[in-house]
């Protein structure tokens, strides 16, 4: 008799700074409801948590170990670790201690404020099975407030960056056109599974060895664009999609809206970002 091989193995990467804690716990209470979801349908085997702090911070380190070790442990069948970093090098180094030193067959990396539906994972995990060309995918996802979020990208410019994140409504408007082309709105509008040229950090569902093989994320990056990036390394290794069948709501919000310190990171990564794979 042929023994069924073992359910395929996951591991989770979660990075905060100063991260909200109501958020967080409710990522990780619809994160625990997937990976049950996921496993209840046969799509998942062993899973491991990491909650990694780049907040450098010890009082918030206290409180956000402790709020994520309350949720985890109502579980207490996946591996779990709480890693306090002791210097903050930023959105991909921090998600790299966890990417580059396992070997699960898929890593997950999601962002503190966003919420998965219940069979994100077992949809995502099953299309990745099915079609193993893929090296990473993108969900479906709304905003808080319903309204439809469009991650996967085309490679950007420096206008329709500027557009998109500075200029007032009206302007904005304006360029309708231009800023659905820089969305992939015309690939991402479908129920079908579509390949997109630029995928988000915020959920990024990865094929282990391929993300390995392409070394992770740039740590040159110290927030922003390092997703844009590995998407650019790791095409090579596969194909990069949008599975709408996978859904997420994401509570994010554009660099221009978080202070001066985030457009600041956001121009320095953009101007690494068009000096290592040019302007178009």
């Amino acid at each position: 008799m042929n023994e069924q091989p073992p359910a395929p193995s996951l591991t989770v990467s979660v990075v905060l700074y100063h991260s909200p804690l109501p958020r967080l716990a409710a990522t990780l209470r619809s994160l625990l409801a997937a990976i049950g979801e996921a496993r209840r349908l046969g799509t998942l085997g062993e899973v491991t948590l990491w909650v990694v702090d780049n907040s450098v911070d010890a009082a918030y380190e206290t409180a956000a170990r402790e709020a994520a070790d309350a949720l985890v442990d109502e579980t207490r069948d996946l591996d779990y670790r709480f890693l306090a970093l002791e210097e903050n090098r930023g959105f991909g180094a921090g998600h790299n201690r966890v990417l580059l030193d396992t070997d699960s067959d898929y890593h997950l990396v999601l962002n503190p404020d966003v919420e998965l539906a219940r069979d994100a994972l077992a949809r995502g995990l099953s299309l990745l099975a099915r079609e193993p060309g893929i090296a990473a995918l993108n969900p479906y996802a709304e905003g808080a407030d319903g309204r439809r979020e469009y991650l996967c990208k085309r490679h950007p410019s420096p206008g329709v960056l500027l557009l998109r994140g500075f200029a007032p409504p009206w302007l904005r408007r304006r360029a309708a056109r231009r800023l659905a082309h820089y969305e992939a709105r015309d690939l991402c509008d479908s129920l079908a599974v579509a390949e997109v040229p630029l995928l988000s950090g915020c959920f990024l569902l990865l094929r282990g060895r391929p993300a390995r093989l392409s070394r992770g994320f740039d740590t040159g990056y110290f927030m922003y664009f390092e997703d844009f990036d590995l998407s650019r390394r790791l095409r090579p290794q596969g194909r990069l999609v949008y599975a709408p069948q996978v859904r997420i709501v994401h509570h994010g919000g554009y660099a221009a809206n978080k202070g001066w310190r985030h457009v600041r990171w956001f121009l320095r990564s953009a101007l690494r970002f068009f000096r290592q794979h040019g302007l178009r």
